[in-house]
């Protein structure tokens, strides 16, 4: 089901690269594709009207698609990879109810997109927002 290959991430100036072999060849991730996938598959998700800066202040600031993968940051832990999702929610719906969906289809989204098994997809809710 996943390779039994060890991920060896490569910074390359600012860009870290996941790289990966295979019998047919060589594979690399980057961090932004990652990040793109799992704001894309949050933002799929009910309740979920957008993703903001991990340091946005009390004004909720929405960010534009272009910068989506801003409210995502991947990062290598001993334990694997962990992703950290920065989300605004929809006045009126269940947070702990919507948050939890998130957290569950971006893991499996992300592990069945790049093979790749996450260990921890944490979901922050930075706020609410009246529609």
């Amino acid at each position: 089901m996943y390779n039994t290959v060890e991920f060896k991430p490569m910074v390359k100036g600012a860009l870290m690269v996941i790289n990966q072999e295979t019998p047919n060849g060589k594979i690399k991730i980057t961090i932004d594709a990652i990040a793109t996938v799992a704001a894309e598959t949050a933002l799929g998700c009910y309740g979920v009207v957008g993703l903001t800066h991990k340091e946005s202040g009390h004004e909720i600031d929405l960010l534009e698609k272009e910068d989506y993968a801003k409210g995502v940051f991947v990062r290598n832990t001993s334990n694997g990879y962990v992703v950290d999702i920065y989300i605004i929610l929809a006045y009126g719906v269940k947070i702990t109810e919507i948050a939890a969906e998130v957290q569950k289809r971006v893991k499996y989204v992300l592990e069945k997109t790049f093979d790749i098994r996450f260990y921890a997809t944490n979901v922050y809710v930075h706020g609410i927002k009246l529609m």
